[in-house]
């Protein structure tokens, strides 16, 4: 032992320092960045194509929305430097960075513990001589890259939209960038910390933990909104509801939180020079600039520190668990599900519950589940308070209006999650398809066991969605009827397509889901959905509108005949069910053609 302690000094003497090992780092991502470049500009066209032109298109309507909106508080409120113009920008600002803010924290987290604790590239580098801090830092920024995009894509045209209606100066546009960037740090380092805390620290409790810190958050948003919105209809969007809702959120403009000084940045550079040479707004946005970035270099710091401390040990314990005694008996929700399915045959239904129990399983598939879902929900039981329960005519029109587009959004974002999860079941299945080929099952009871799965999976909470927003927005039965319907077939036909596209071009070679949805096949289905989405819903918003207007209008009575709208609304329910029938049938045959005649 003793001779072998000075070897161990002199080979830890010939490790890399901290700098050259950063240095090794940023080759190796720099590296994998070219060559996934190089991918996507070769082999990944469409899909590139795609993600850069709707990114385009989102960003460009949101500078729209945003310009519009600046334009109408410039108008009634004046220019800059105004009480009441500043008051009601900085509402606006601090409440939506605190909620970007709470939102970097709970992705960043999440991203990181599956990168640094579930990857299997990360135990291949802890075989090497790098130091934990250094590898935590490594996976840290992809948290940070893979977390922070959609905030800068939600917040960079508010931003460019304030300026350009307030004719803010040009170091606005210099400061923008800088203040941004390092506001973005604070929120995703302090969800690192506490990935690894929980890690360390609560390795048993950390699903409790998140769950209740989880629902605590929703808790707290949907009783504000809820207050908020629990205001007489006369005062609503009134001067009395703006003022008790300003000091409802008061606690969002606290001193202490970074979206208060990234908005107060904002602001002071937007501001224009008062005639006092020693009021310089560009001296005083540059101060939050280095609030900020004290805080983020603080913050860095300690990330590097719980790396160092907590990372080795975290993940050698949650890897030398001992397992834990399973009890021969199935869940509870696995009880209920066997009830649910009894209608389908036995090696059906076993392997839909195979699939249910690896999603349940799964936290990362079912918490994004939950957080979209409860959005909607959260959406949905306060879409009401809008109505004011007038009864004229443009309020019912637009009520049926908004009742289609949610139907859409529920179509839309169930569309994502059968392009995230379903479409790469078939792939996953390939390295432990020996397994699957040695039961005596049919390759078809394969794909049409996922095929149920994700159909009954989605269309009971995607109903319950829907139902809830039709009994809020109090629509007329025969609208709730068709919206019904439509969510059946919209749950039929993505289903199936998800199935059959994924069954038609696997993907072996790559065993994570978010990279086979990635590829070519999982950005076609997700276009082919969101174009059957658009058509169904469109066949039959239509006549239901034009419906609901009968006797209402000055249309031309042939138009709004009984007799003709009711032909009108059952052909669109005709094309609309033809057209489930030719995305479920064609994919699916092509589908179980392929697995066939797989060969793994």
């Amino acid at each position: 032992m003793r001779e072998t302690a000075p070897h161990l000094e002199q080979l830890f003497e010939r490790l890399p320092s901290h700098e050259r090992e950063g240095q090794i780092f940023w080759k190796l991502r720099s590296r994998m960045g070219r060559n996934h470049l190089n991918y996507l500009l070769t082999q990944a066209r469409l899909r590139t194509s795609l993600v850069i032109g709707l990114s385009t298109f989102f960003w460009l309507g949101l500078f729209v929305l945003f310009y519009s909106g600046f334009n109408f508080v410039v108008g009634q409120l004046g220019q800059p430097g105004e009480t009441y113009h500043a008051q009601t920008v900085q509402f606006v600002f601090t409440l939506f960075f605190v909620s970007l803010q709470v939102m970097l924290i709970f992705s960043t987290g999440i991203i990181l513990y599956g990168s640094l604790y579930s990857s299997q590239e990360t135990a291949a580098l802890m075989t090497l001589p790098i130091r934990d801090e250094r590898l935590v830092f490594y996976r840290f920024q992809e948290a940070l890259f893979f977390s922070s995009w959609g905030f800068f894509l939600l917040a960079s045209p508010m931003m460019v939209a304030y300026g350009i209606v307030v004719h803010a100066p040009w170091y606005y546009y210099v400061y923008l960038p800088a203040l941004m960037a390092s506001f973005t740090y604070i929120p995703c380092a302090l969800g690192a910390i506490f990935c690894l805390f929980l890690i360390w620290g609560l390795p048993r409790l950390r699903r409790i933990i998140v769950g209740l810190f989880a629902l605590s958050v929703i808790a707290v948003a949907y009783h504000s909104i809820w207050r908020t919105l629990d205001i007489a209809d006369a005062d609503l969007l009134g001067a009395v509801w703006f003022r008790e809702t300003f000091h409802r959120f008061e606690f969002t403009r606290g001193e202490w939180l970074p979206s208060t000084w990234l908005s107060n940045g904002l602001l002071e550079a937007a501001r224009p020079q008062s005639p006092d040479p020693a009021d310089l707004p560009w001296v005083e946005s540059g101060k939050y600039l280095i609030v900020l970035l004290s805080n983020a270099l603080i913050l860095h710091l300690a990330v590097l520190w719980t790396g160092r401390s907590w990372f080795r040990t975290s993940f050698s314990g949650m890897n030398s668990q001992q397992a834990r005694e399973i009890r021969p008996r199935s869940a509870w929700i696995d009880r209920i599900s066997e009830h649910l399915l009894v209608a389908f045959p036995k090696k059906t239904r076993l392997l839909i519950m195979k699939d249910l129990r690896l999603f349940r399983r799964d936290p990362v598939q079912w918490s994004q589940f939950l957080i979209f879902f409860g959005l909607l929900l959260l959406y949905f039981a306060n879409v009401d308070r809008f109505r004011q329960h007038r009864t004229d005519i443009s309020v019912l029109a637009w009520v049926n209006i908004v009742s289609f587009l949610n139907l859409a959004v529920v179509g839309l974002i169930l569309s994502t999650f059968t392009t995230r999860f379903i479409y790469p079941l078939i792939s996953l299945e390939g390295r432990r398809f020996w397994i699957l080929g040695r039961l005596p099952v049919e390759r078809d009871t394969i794909i049409w066991g996922k095929f149920f799965f994700a159909a009954c999976g989605s269309w009971l909470p995607s109903a319950a969605l829907v139902m809830i927003s039709d009994l809020m927005l109090d629509v007329s039965p025969m609208v709730v009827v068709v919206h019904q319907l439509i969510c059946l077939l919209l749950c039929i036909g993505l289903s199936a397509m998800a199935v059959g596209l994924g069954a038609l071009m696997p993907n072996f070679s790559d065993q994570s889901p978010s990279k086979i949805a990635a590829g070519f096949g999982g950005t076609l289905n997700l276009v082919l959905s969101a174009l059957y989405i658009l058509v169904v819903v469109f066949l039959t918003a239509l006549p239901c509108h034009f419906f609901l207007l009968a006797g209402h209008t000055e249309i031309p009575p042939k138009l709004l005949r009984p007799n003709f709208l009711r032909l009108w609304l059952s052909l669109g329910l005709g094309i609309s069910l033809t057209v489930t029938c030719l995305v479920t049938i064609i994919p699916m045959r092509l589908g179980l053609k392929a697995f066939r005649r797989l060969e793994v």
